[in-house]
């Protein structure tokens, strides 16, 4: 399967990849970051998957999500008949299933399954017994349970059966995790499960009030972002996935089941903007508890319950999507410096307390810690916006992201009544502007760099705008875009930065593809310096992108014409939302994010 033949279903603590093939290829139980049951997006079929669909096999012919839901139903048409396949995970009790049931449409059709249980990233072959209609694997600390009217048998490590189905007919299949400590877990019905589940999600979208011609898009991309939220603790992880590649065949494969600050404060900040206030109490909350102590220690990002250790290690023994290895679990990324993140922090906080968060005298307290680290290190180099694991530098995005948080904080003093030395932050909100327009714009080109004293271009400073550090009509950030365009562009989407054998700034080898956000703050930048209709030819353009239900992964391949990197992403479905916002037919010329 191509990244963009997989669908979506989560339970908001996990989620699954379902193919257009009708086999789950991706699950990881009990939560985003463990170790997968089903694991054949990175290893084969011999690292676990769970196919299900018409006999004869082949693609199906058309899929969809059920309305505004995480529902996904995929329909075969066939000579004798057409069936169609409902999966789903319910709303978490107690243990997480995956429910999957054929309905016959019409006709008869000969059905098939195979299932492939293997723990621990396709490392656990489990013991497997019947228990009167179900199946159960048992392998180290994990269990399952596989309930069916169907009769599966068992052979070479894997579970096969052969049914037909003929109109009218529904049959389910209810699979099961729990600790293998514990004992059987309780049944549900799956078909009171499917009421209940179309139900949540209903009321759950029934929030939003937005339309004009892109609520569609919108609303698909805030239902997945919802569902990448970590339920038990607000935590929102990046993507539902590890190590899918940003180059076919290569080495920039990492795992982003986590929770990024970042990505997190961008998410908020668009759940907020569509009046989903209770989402940002519960980050805001997960927040404070997982970047408790001080302020120089805060992380870039954090496992889904606040962990630290993010530990990275490789999988040897998977041969990773489309042979690209390595495959990668945890995230070394997480001990660097990004100085960006105390902005996006500080920014969010103050964003959601304007849309109307009650107030909260420790998120204070913590902005007012946060801005004593930035006050003593926003002039040191970092590693960036974009992760680079070559040497640090003194980025330019993340000088004026460090502009945001003072400014915010002088804001909130201004707008929330908080207390706080703003003459000394004020003072250093102008130091700040002042060195980033001496230091990190280039008069001759008429363009801000990706650093100081580069001669590179990064496309996070389309971001300026947005973020308010410059006005959209100012001819720096005029020059700025228009030189993202001519030096950026690949296909007509935008790089993140110039990647060359002899460019050192992210010391990996190989290339990439087009990173979708970066192409989204072009659209948005586009707007907001008075270039509508280019605007919304691009942004029409991505949207044409996204696969047959509405997702995006990280990047795309124009060399390939195709998905690339962790899917589906969050900090791909962002800025669709917030360009779809500025590019409304009804929303100010001037209209920005912040």
């Amino acid at each position: 399967m191509r990244i963009e033949d997989y669908a979506l279903i989560g339970d908001m603590q996990s989620a699954a990849l379902v193919g257009r093939d009708g086999s789950v290829d991706w699950l990881c139980l009990p939560r985003f970051d463990s170790p997968s049951c089903f694991g054949a997006l990175l290893g084969g079929a011999e690292s676990g998957r769970w196919r299900l669909g018409p006999a004869h096999g082949g693609l199906s012919t058309s899929r969809r999500y059920r309305g505004d839901t995480l529902i996904l139903e995929t329909v075969w048409d066939s000579p004798s008949g057409t069936v169609r396949i409902v999966d789903f995970m319910p709303p978490r009790q107690i243990n997480p299933d995956l429910v999957r049931i054929v309905e016959g449409v019409s006709g008869s059709v000969d059905m098939s399954t195979e299932i492939r249980i293997r723990f621990d990233y396709g490392q656990i072959v489990p013991w497997v017994r019947r228990l009167g209609d179900s199946i159960q694997a048992v392998g180290g600390p994990d269990a399952t349970w596989l309930r069916s009217p169907v009769d599966l048998k068992g052979g070479d490590y894997r579970h096969t059966a052969h049914f037909r189905v003929s109109a009218g007919d529904r049959v389910p299949f209810v699979f099961t995790w729990h600790p293998s400590h514990q004992p059987e877990p309780a049944r549900i019905d799956p078909f009171e499960q499917l009421a209940e589940t179309e139900q949540m999600w209903l009321e759950w979208s029934a929030t939003y009030k937005g339309d004009g011609p892109w609520r569609d898009a919108v609303m698909r991309s805030l239902i997945t972002l919802k569902a990448l939220t970590y339920a038990p603790t607000g935590g929102i992880v990046a993507a539902p996935t590890t190590s899918l590649p940003e180059d076919l065949g290569g080495v920039r494969n990492w795992d982003y089941r986590f929770c990024w600050l970042r990505d997190a404060t961008m998410i908020l900040d668009a759940l907020t903007q569509a009046g989903y206030l209770d989402e940002a109490l519960a980050w805001r909350e997960w927040l404070l508890r997982a970047i408790a102590g001080r302020p120089q220690d805060l992380q870039i990002m954090y496992g889904v319950a606040g962990e630290r250790r993010l530990s990275e290690s490789i999988l040897g023994w998977l041969n990773g999507y489309e042979d690209s290895r390595p495959v990668r679990i945890g995230n070394g990324a997480a001990t660097q410096l990004q100085l960006d993140v105390y902005g996006e922090v500080i920014n969010s906080l103050y964003m959601s307390r304007k849309i109307g968060l009650p107030p909260s005298l420790p998120a204070w307290k913590l902005v007012r810690k946060l801005l004593d680290f930035l006050e003593s290190s926003w002039d040191q180099p970092d590693e960036g916006l974009w992760e680079v694991r070559g040497p640090r530098r003194h980025f330019v995005h993340s000088k004026i992201m460090a502009w945001v948080g003072v400014d915010r904080a002088i804001r909130a003093v201004h707008d929330f009544g908080r207390t706080g030395p703003v003459d000394r932050w004020r003072a250093l909100r102008r130091r700040i502007h002042a060195e980033v327009l001496e230091k990190g714009y280039d008069p001759v080109r008429n363009t801000f760099t990706q650093a100081y004293g580069s001669e590179e271009l990064d496309a996070s400073l389309l971001l300026m705008p947005t973020m308010q550090f410059l006005p959209p009509e100012d001819p720096r950030v005029i020059g700025t875009v228009a030189a993202i365009e001519r030096e950026l562009l690949s296909d007509g989407f935008v790089l993140r930065y110039p990647i060359a054998s002899d460019n050192d700034v992210d010391g990996l080898p190989g290339g990439e593809g087009a990173f979708l956000a970066c192409s989204f703050w072009l659209a948005e930048a586009k707007a907001l310096i008075g270039q509508r209709d280019e605007a919304v030819e691009l942004f029409e353009r991505l949207l044409s992108l996204r696969n047959d239900v509405g997702l995006l992964a990280e990047e795309y391949d124009p060399r390939h014409g195709r998905m690339v990197g962790n899917f589906p992403q969050a900090f791909s479905h962002v800025p669709l939302i917030h360009t779809a916002r500025v590019l409304a037919p009804h929303a100010p010329k001037s209209r920005r994010r912040n």
